[in-house]
């Protein structure tokens, strides 16, 4: 079942038949590809860039996000979409109605018939979504990952919310500040494949091997999918298996909110702690009836539309993902592309009661 979304309408797209002509891609390419083309390598990935080259007026740009109905990523789409709109080109959000790759690479597929200039994604997995990435960008489609990443060789940038060391340790640093130091802990994740969930859980693993966090013992990790209603039946089943359980971590906003909302309204509210990744719309009212104490996340709008910059900035041969080119980025200023293509939003923040009331996202 295709979904999809037009900024923030829920009107469904034309879903494309399968029988587009795929041939036409090759020849509606952006600015550069001609020249991109005489440095393949033959997977796609290698472009040359010219970081005078202007951005191509018209540029079709979708983004994929993990689950279509996921509202943090919605978020996200949004502020890309504004970025394509701001550079006069069009974007659109597709996606499954599941946190799933093979629901992804279909979209993948019907995104290359359409002969989209450039696909953004959130991969459900880094491998199993690959192949058709790399399909994509041997048809001259640029490749942009965020939040969470593909396989390097299927992409040309990710574009990172935040230095994924330390997000992961900054939720160790919260979750041990509101247990006292001390207790059992528990880690409410997404899918056990999402690349990004792993890459912070093994930061905060690290991060419990300090001598400061030596009385905190990480007993179970456990995983909601990024489904509501399995998020909130894995913390049901997290503190009624786990009785002296003192704190759980849960680095996903379907995770972190499903999980308030079951400890709010249980005998756990006041004696188990939250913490983790959310958005202050989300959150508000578990930060203001003492469910939680703090989170963190980061601008989920300005992580979209750096995306959305990288993604027209590729497709029109301003960069190529090299490491030390500069990305740029709009209102965000400039971004200087890393190792692996990786280009770094900033540092997250932590909300609380005294600041969440300044934020609406």
């Amino acid at each position: 079942m295709i979904h999809s979304r037009w900024r923030r309408s829920r009107a469904a797209l034309a879903v494309i038949s399968a029988g587009l002509v795929a041939a036409l891609v090759a020849g509606c390419g952006g600015t550069t590809k001609d020249s991109a083309s005489e440095a393949d390598t033959g997977s796609g990935t290698q472009r040359s860039a010219d970081p005078n080259a202007p951005i191509k007026d018209g540029l079709k740009i979708a983004f994929l996000p993990k689950e279509i109905d996921n509202p943090y990523e919605n978020i996200v789409d949004e502020g890309g979409i504004e970025a394509v709109t701001e550079l006069k080109g069009t974007g659109k959000e597709v996606g499954p109605s599941d946190a799933s790759a093979s629901s992804q690479v279909s979209y993948i597929n019907t995104l290359v018939q359409q002969n989209q200039d450039a696909i953004v994604i959130a991969a459900n997995d880094p491998n199993a979504v690959a192949p058709a990435l790399k399909d994509a960008m041997a048809k001259d489609i640029a490749v942009v990952t965020y939040d969470s990443d593909a396989a390097a060789d299927a992409r040309q940038v990710f574009v990172n919310q935040a230095n994924s060391e330390d997000i992961g340790r900054k939720q160790i640093q919260l979750i041990s500040e509101q247990i006292g130091g001390k207790g059992k802990i528990a880690i409410l994740s997404a899918t056990p494949n999402a690349t990004n969930q792993n890459t912070w859980i093994k930061f905060m693993k690290d991060e419990l091997k300090k001598p400061e966090y030596a009385d905190i013992e990480l007993v179970k990790i456990a995983y909601g999918d990024d489904d509501d209603q399995k998020s909130f039946q894995e913390t049901q089943a997290l503190l009624r298996s786990i009785p002296d359980l003192k704190g759980i971590v849960s680095p996903t906003t379907v995770g972190i909110s499903a999980a308030a909302r079951y400890i709010s309204s249980s005998p756990y509210k006041g004696k188990v702690k939250l913490t983790g990744l959310g958005t202050p719309n989300q959150m508000r009212q578990f930060i203001k009836d003492g469910t939680v104490e703090a989170f963190a996340l980061w601008d989920p709008k300005q992580l979209g539309y750096l995306a959305g910059y990288a993604a027209a900035a590729l497709a029109s041969g301003q960069i190529s993902g090299a490491e030390g080119e500069t990305l740029k980025a709009g209102k965000l200023g400039e971004r200087e592309i890393g190792k692996d293509g990786e280009i770094i939003l900033g540092p997250p923040t932590v909300f609380d009661a005294d600041n969440i009331d300044q934020y609406d996202f």
